[in-house]
């Protein structure tokens, strides 16, 4: 019997794990990685604060020794779902059932991939799937965004500011971002549009080179030497364990102390509905949720 479960062993987890633990909760994360967290595959991470330069396994290291150092139980197992019993939360994984007064989920989300050739293979050699993160080492160059939405758009406008050119690849002949976004990207010089386009290859040896593109209009097939590619096709969370209130693609709805809709299932970093994935919002997220699960399960033991 665990006061607090955590599924989920990103920063938004582990945080909250060592807020439990320094709240007195008997703690215990499930985490199915070897080395959790979307963030471990940066090479580089520069906007975190207190680490002016740091790789993404570098940083999730550190993350876990301090949570160990704390005295925070990390335990392998891959989460099936959650129940609730008269109260008591019910974690079901492949090697048997955990029991907890509280539930955090910080089980994170994946970008969707375009599923090309030569997209894995250059993964954070050029290819990316956030500006935020990646967008500083660009800078006088020339890269392509392929996406319409908001997350796209709003990535572009970033990138503008920064690179010396940048490309909107679309499927189709308009944006399906909102109209603001939309006004200020087209006011941008230095943000050009090409439509009815996919992304078929992307090429290069050690760093992103070119792309191959496709007119799905006329089927034509060019190339085009380019510097980065950053890819927003949408975005997966992982939430499918727990049966909670969620957006039309699987976002967890919290609220301000970001509970569910479900008494005592907390959830935190990018599974929840949120505008930023960053790692550290998804920090503030875990010490935010810990607290919360805290007070809920000080609620409860009252109560009895």
């Amino acid at each position: 019997m665990y006061d607090l479960i955590i599924i989920g062993g990103g920063p938004a987890g582990l945080t909250a794990a060592i807020y439990g633990v320094r709240y007195g909760l008997n703690t215990i994360v499930l985490e199915k990685n070897v080395v959790p967290g979307q963030i471990s595959t940066a090479t580089r991470v520069e906007n975190y604060p207190g680490f002016p330069s740091i790789s993404g396994m570098e940083l999730m290291q550190k993350f876990r020794i301090h949570a160990e150092e704390t005295g925070v139980i990390i335990q392998n197992a891959s989460v099936n779902s959650v129940r609730d019993e008269d109260g008591r939360k019910i974690v079901v994984t492949d090697d048997g059932e955990l029991e907890g007064l509280a539930v955090i989920i910080a089980t994170g989300a994946n970008p969707k991939r375009l599923g090309v050739a030569g997209e894995a293979k250059l993964l954070t050699k050029g290819v990316s799937y956030c500006a935020t993160c990646d967008g500083p080492f660009f800078a006088g160059q020339e890269v392509i965004v392929v996406g319409g939405g908001d997350s796209a758009i709003t990535d572009a406008l970033i990138l503008a500011d920064i690179a010396d050119r940048v490309y909107v690849i679309h499927r189709r002949d308009e944006l399906r971002a909102c109209s603001l976004l939309q006004k200020r990207a087209s006011e941008k010089e230095n943000i050009s549009f090409i439509w009815d386009t996919v992304v078929q290859e992307i090429k290069g040896e050690d760093l992103v080179e070119k792309v191959v593109l496709k007119n799905l209009k006329t089927d034509e097939i060019t190339e085009m030497n380019i510097d980065g590619v950053f890819i927003y096709v949408g975005i997966d969370p992982n939430t499918s364990m727990v049966d909670v209130d969620k957006t039309d693609v699987g976002f967890i709805r919290t609220n301000e102390q970001l509970a569910s809709s479900a008494d005592g299932i907390f959830a935190a970093g990018d599974c929840r509905r949120t505008s930023v994935w960053q790692v550290v919002t998804a920090v503030s997220d875990g010490a935010v949720a810990a607290i919360s699960a805290h007070e809920y399960i000080t609620s409860v033991r009252y109560d009895k």
